[in-house]
């Protein structure tokens, strides 16, 4: 099952060093039931992105509370075995929500989504503005609010960018 796990680059950097995605349980991202449900038109490209955007709203929270992390979004694309993946966490609004309850191998990692450098600032902006908090469900566009991905429309046009998980020591800048 293809996951969105939402992060840092600190985090990121755990990961290169690990070997793996650890301190479970996480909220993932997931093209669930919910979120596909039976009046959803949108074919399976969009709801992926749905839950992409779901994981980057989730990664503004990550960074808002580790105020030293570098202010880039990121997500981990998983193909996680459906025996970790399970039902979304307690309290969780986003449909595409999960839990993973089990550890992620690096291997498992198929791609990594992270905002440019240029995209500070307005990353910075967007946690300023509360987008992704908890509060607001991390603005979903199926809750009626902004784009998840873009903090709300403070990061409009700051879509992130795909890395193979083998520029994932680049991206850190360790190559």
């Amino acid at each position: 099952m293809r996951i969105y796990l939402p992060s840092t680059f600190p985090r990121l950097a755990a990961v290169l060093d690990a070997g793996e995605v650890g301190g479970t349980p996480l909220t993932a991202y997931a093209v669930t039931e919910r979120l596909a449900g039976p009046d959803t038109a949108a074919d399976d490209e969009e709801l992926e992105y749905e839950a992409l955007s779901g994981a980057a709203a989730a990664s503004l929270q990550l960074l808002r509370e580790d105020p030293s992390a570098p202010r880039r979004r990121a997500v981990l694309a998983v193909e996680a075995p459906d025996t970790i993946v399970g039902p979304p966490p307690a309290g969780a609004d986003h449909p595409a929500a999960v839990t993973v309850t089990g550890t992620v191998a690096r291997t498992r990692i198929a791609a990594v989504h992270a905002d440019e450098p240029e995209a500070e600032e307005a990353v910075a902006a967007a946690i300023a503005d509360g987008g992704g908090s908890r509060e607001d469900g991390g603005g979903s566009p199926a809750e009626g609010g902004g784009s998840p991905e873009d903090g709300g429309g403070s990061l409009e046009g700051h879509e992130l960018l795909w890395f193979a998980t083998q520029e994932l020591a680049y991206l850190l800048g360790r190559d």
